[in-house]
């Protein structure tokens, strides 16, 4: 085998300043190895869906009394700790630019003089950031995925640090996510028995970062993974998906 060094392939892709993205950019028809998912750690891919009863449990906050969505959200709290919710008062549109804004910054070119330079960074203290994979010089496979990231609160960015073509965008939707994440921190609050501002009380909204993810078209999607398994550190973890969705949640194995 030819040699491998795989700490120069990470400081290689760092150096780019592009990405995953930059890879696909540049016509990369195979997947590099640092992104190889090891035969034994590759899960089993099925054909067959799901069935009807393991469906993601879907809850419409404005769509019944408070009563009915509190006992709904305590059952899917402690069956899954997941839900869709529909009926939550984040504008369409709200959603649509932002989505639309991500994308926009993940397509834009990188390399020297880029916003993307400008933003990439694995410092921890760093408000506004741009990077792949935020432990990739750790992590024993790289995730075919790059990142922008957001700390909003407690301490927002300054307005400058953001690039200006999502900067208006991207402080609105922060605005509409935490006002649907206090409306969930009540509604959980009331699911414990406690008083709807219990959790609030307690400062577990005073934190919020939004992970802008993003996921290139692989040349080889048999041999990498978008996302490795997880689970977030976070209190609570507000979605947004796009039209390609792929999310998937381990529910009683």
């Amino acid at each position: 085998m030819a040699a491998y060094d795989r700490a120069a392939e990470l400081r290689a892709l760092d150096a780019t300043f592009s990405g995953v993205r930059g890879l696909v950019a540049a016509g990369a028809t195979h997947v590099p190895r640092i992104f190889r998912v090891p035969d034994h750690h590759r899960e089993p891919s099925s054909q067959e869906p799901p069935p009807p009863s393991t469906s993601v449990p879907v809850i419409d906050l404005g769509g019944a009394d408070r009563a009915t969505v509190v006992a709904a959200v305590r059952w899917a709290a402690a069956e899954w700790g997941f839900f869709q919710v529909t009926g939550h008062g984040v504008p369409p549109e709200s959603m649509a630019a932002a989505v639309g804004a991500v994308r926009a910054f993940h397509e834009a070119d990188g390399g020297e003089g880029s916003e993307k330079a400008r933003l990439y960074s694995r410092e921890p203290v760093k408000a506004v950031k741009y990077q792949c994979n935020f432990d990739l010089h750790q992590s024993p496979v790289a995730n075919w995925r790059d990142t922008f990231y957001i700390r909003m609160a407690p301490d927002p960015p300054d307005a400058d640090e953001l690039p200006e073509t999502c900067r208006d965008t991207m402080f609105e939707y922060a605005k509409q996510v935490m006002n649907l994440g206090n409306t969930l921190f009540e509604l959980l609050s009331e699911a414990l028995g406690l008083d709807p501002s219990y959790l609030t009380d307690i400062d577990c909204n005073q934190g919020q970062i939004l992970l802008c993810h993003y996921f290139p078209p692989c040349p080889q999607p048999e041999l990498a993974i978008g996302t490795s398994r997880h689970s977030d550190s976070t209190f609570m973890t507000i979605l947004l998906q796009d039209e390609i969705g792929g999310l998937q949640i381990l529910h009683e194995d």
